[in-house]
């Protein structure tokens, strides 16, 4: 969330950011409601302050045994319109949240500047992806014939799009996750935790999903509860209305979850296996750092996420998002995106941000600055480190022998027992 005092001191650079995000609001709107507040906070407490003069004057006559019931009278209906006043504050303090809640963040002068997608820079690349060859089968085709994955049983569960994985495809996914976990915690300094699956919408706000993508989301209605599209949401909130030490920072935790996301708006878009599905494993990183350090941190963040990919020896592209591609709350973010060698596709199996002060004004959490002694609003940053759908399909397609079986990264072998491939069932 922005501070209004920014955007009212900074005007020309939010309108800057929207136009090139693309995001239509209404600032001069905004603007005038916060003159609006501004002034009745000004009447009220001139009100207020003109109440206690005349209750010091009621005092001294009462005190002189002389007549105060026109003064008394006077307080009362001073009293009213103060209380009307604050009631006019409280409703345009409304209507300010609301707005302002919906407009998005500040994109870094780094950020290319483009309409959406197109306007992405690759950044720089790793490995050797090769040249497509049609004859590769896919990862549908792979896991089907290895007994793998079970999409249709998984749709007589469930509904489309979520994956049952299935003896060796199972014990692939949970390789994945310990590798991942324990590559964060044992080399990159993260500690790991372990968070609830539902959160509620205070949560969902602070990180901001809420209100922009309610549509995308999984919603317990009765409880008001939704099922976390990542593990942003919960570890985020860890320290929602909290007041951190700077002697703590920087603080990096990690967790492993399943993610749930309704993908509302993906129609006409790629249905078929692990490419786009409904429920899926991820293990997230998250950084609580001090402002002058975050986009050093972004840095640091993505190349852990780099590792994993180089660790298990896929090719892989770094893409810096456009302003009109970026996420609501990132200020700036990279995606990775593997190699599906088969369908000769680039998967984001990754998507590392910088969301400045942001999530921290919309959730409340601050840090003691140790230099000034006052509680500042800390940077967060989050980062997939990876997701595990789409790395699966770029492991079976890239993997895939002559004979049928699938190849195991070697860094995943000490998670698989030590075998070397997927035969089959």
């Amino acid at each position: 969330m922005l501070d209004i005092k920014f955007i009212r001191e900074n005007t020309d650079i939010v309108k800057k950011s929207l136009k090139d995000r693309g995001v239509k609001a209404d600032i001069d709107g905004l603007l005038k409601l916060d003159g609006q507040r501004r002034k009745a906070i000004i009447e009220s407490e001139a009100l207020k302050a003109e109440r206690n003069k005349v209750s010091e004057e009621i005092g001294k006559l009462i005190k002189e045994k002389k007549d105060a019931k026109n003064r008394m009278a006077s307080v009362k209906l001073i009293s009213q319109k103060s209380r009307d006043f604050d009631a006019k504050v409280e409703e345009l303090d409304q209507k300010i949240a609301k707005i302002v809640l919906e407009i998005p963040n500040i994109t870094h002068s780094s950020v290319p500047v483009g309409p959406g997608p197109t306007a992405n820079k690759i950044v720089r690349s790793w490995g050797d992806p090769g040249e497509h060859n049609a004859k590769l089968r896919n990862h549908l085709e792979i896991a089907e014939a290895l007994g793998i994955i079970d999409f249709k049983r998984a749709t007589k569960i469930t509904g489309s799009n979520f994956p049952l994985f299935v003896g060796a495809g199972a014990r692939l996914e949970r390789a994945l996750i310990n590798f991942m976990v324990e590559l964060h915690t044992k080399e990159h300094g993260y500690t790991e935790v372990s968070p609830p699956l539902l959160v509620n919408r205070a949560s969902m706000t602070g990180t901001g999903q809420l209100p922009k993508l309610e549509e995308d989301m999984y919603r317990l209605k009765d409880d008001d509860l939704f099922l976390i599209p990542t593990a942003e949401v919960p570890v985020t909130n860890m320290y929602a209305g909290e007041i951190l030490n700077e002697e703590d920072l920087p603080i990096y935790l990690t967790a492993y979850t399943p993610c749930f996301r309704r993908e509302a708006g993906s129609y006409g878009k790629e249905t078929k296996g692990l490419v786009r599905v409904h429920q899926f494993d991820k293990v997230e990183m998250v950084k609580f750092v001090h402002p002058d350090k975050s986009f050093d941190e972004l840095e640091t963040l993505l190349a852990n996420a780099e590792e994993v990919l180089q660790k298990l020896g896929l090719p892989y592209r770094v893409v810096a998002l456009s302003t009109g591609d970026i996420s609501f709350s990132a200020s700036k973010c990279y995606d990775i995106e593997a190699y599906a060698k088969a369908s000769g596709a680039w998967l984001e199996v990754s998507s590392c941000s910088n969301f400045t002060d942001f999530q921290a004004r919309r959730a409340g959490i601050k840090f003691r600055s140790a230099k000034s002694k006052k509680p500042e609003y800390i940077h967060t940053l989050n980062g997939s480190g990876i997701a595990l759908a789409r790395t699966v399909v770029a492991i079976l397609e890239n993997y895939q022998r002559p004979d049928g079986s699938v190849e195991i990264p070697e860094a995943l072998r000490p998670y698989m027992g030590g075998d070397e491939a997927i035969t089959g069932r």
